[in-house]
């Protein structure tokens, strides 16, 4: 449902590498590799990342849209090698090879393995799950970089941390003032991105036990974006919805499986009067007593914080594995394994930070247009309301 950008993805989990394009960026936003780095770096960190880490650090070329450092206004590509497609060269090759290649025929529970081949009528699982996998995140993460980068040179800023590991909770309030720059510099520091240091231990020891138990968990992380203004979205059609466009944006990632906005589902327990978020007026702008709608009223921004959780689902890829049937000889066995981490949560938060910054730039540049950086911060500047 995006409305002015489009981006694209390609690439497998073990092929040459991932590529990726996005268009409708403006013209003259500063954008380098080093700023796009910086934040695979943080999508690759956290306790409970399983081997891949340790062989790839991930890099993305900017290969097309952008000159002396630049946004040209036109479509931006990205190229990121897979380090390890040295060892899967003949697996994966693009051409036809001699000599038979082992079929993964051994579905896992939780992935795409079974639905995949019933739908294209595979006999080998590795033809679905290599596009299934979660690699193909991090050029999400790429591309994403791109926008996140307009937002802030728009005064727009984002950032997440974990709240929930399994069963253990970091209640810990974000203290007033913190900007989601400086929560993601505090969160990042913890291997959990965690802010209760008391919990953090607690988190680690539950992902330990589930790696030494051949098992996952999964886990709730919050994401909040400030400095927005009113209106981004629109009440006036389903598919205009700010809220629709950020749910469709998160939950087209594969392990999350639940979104929250604002109070989310505790509003359930509540009576209206205890919800709905009071308005004032400080004699130059309207201001609210709470956040409980979490920064969208109507389908559309309110000028407050926009304020998210999701949950991500255990990785269905599981060291001691379930119960499955080969689907070519349709024998009970133990699904299918491959290389895999115990707990991602930490790596997901940084994933729903970029999916964010994808509906928040579509929505500003909707609301704002602009061919240029310097158009858009016009148009704002002429008839931005916050």
């Amino acid at each position: 449902m995006l409305a002015r950008l489009k981006y694209l993805t390609a690439g497998e989990s073990h092929g040459k590498g991932l590529l990726g394009i996005i268009d409708g960026i403006p013209a003259g936003l500063e954008i380098s590799e080093s700023y796009i780095s910086a934040q695979l770096f943080r999508r690759q960190q956290g306790h409970g990342r399983g081997g891949r880490m340790k062989i790839e650090t991930d890099f993305a070329e900017l290969y097309t849209g952008v000159r002396h450092g630049e946004s040209l206004g036109s479509p931006i590509g990205l190229i990121l090698q897979n380090k390890d497609w040295e060892n899967w060269t003949k697996k994966m090759s693009a051409d036809s090879v001699e000599g038979e290649i082992r079929k993964v025929t051994l579905p896992r529970p939780g992935h795409a393995d079974l639905t995949g081949v019933q739908k294209f009528g595979f006999d080998d699982i590795r033809n679905v799950l290599e596009r299934s996998s979660a690699r193909e995140t991090a050029m999400r993460v790429a591309l994403a970089s791109v926008c996140r980068k307009l937002l802030k040179d728009v005064g727009i800023e984002v950032g997440s941390r974990v709240v929930q590991i399994h069963s253990v909770k970091d209640t810990m309030q974000i203290a007033e003032g913190i900007s989601p720059e400086v929560l993601n510099g505090m969160a990042d520091k913890s291997p959990v991105r965690c802010l209760d240091k008391s919990i953090e231990k607690e988190m680690m020891d539950v992902i330990d036990k589930a790696k030494t138990d051949g098992d996952s968990v999964g886990g709730v992380f919050e994401v909040i974006a400030t400095g927005l203004p009113y209106g981004l979205g629109s009440h006036t059609q389903w598919d205009r919805k700010l809220q629709a466009r950020i749910a469709e944006s998160i939950l087209s990632v594969n392990a999350f499986k639940g979104i929250e906005i604002g109070m989310g589902f505790d509003q359930a327990g509540e009576f209206g009067s205890n919800v709905h978020d009071e308005i004032g007026h400080d004699g130059e702008k309207y201001f609210r007593h709470s956040n409980n709608a979490g920064g969208v009223e109507g389908g559309m921004s309110n000028a407050q914080p926009i304020v998210i959780r999701a949950v991500m689902k255990p990785i269905p890829t599981l060291i001691k594995p379930l119960r499955s049937v080969d689907i070519e000889t349709k024998e009970e066995k133990l699904a299918h394994k491959e290389r895999t981490d115990s707990c991602a949560v930490p790596a997901a938060s940084i994933v729903a930070e970029s999916m964010l910054c994808f509906v928040l730039v579509d929505a500003l540049l909707e609301k704002f247009g602009g061919d240029s950086m310097d158009q858009l911060k016009a148009h704002m500047k002429a008839s931005s309301k916050y």
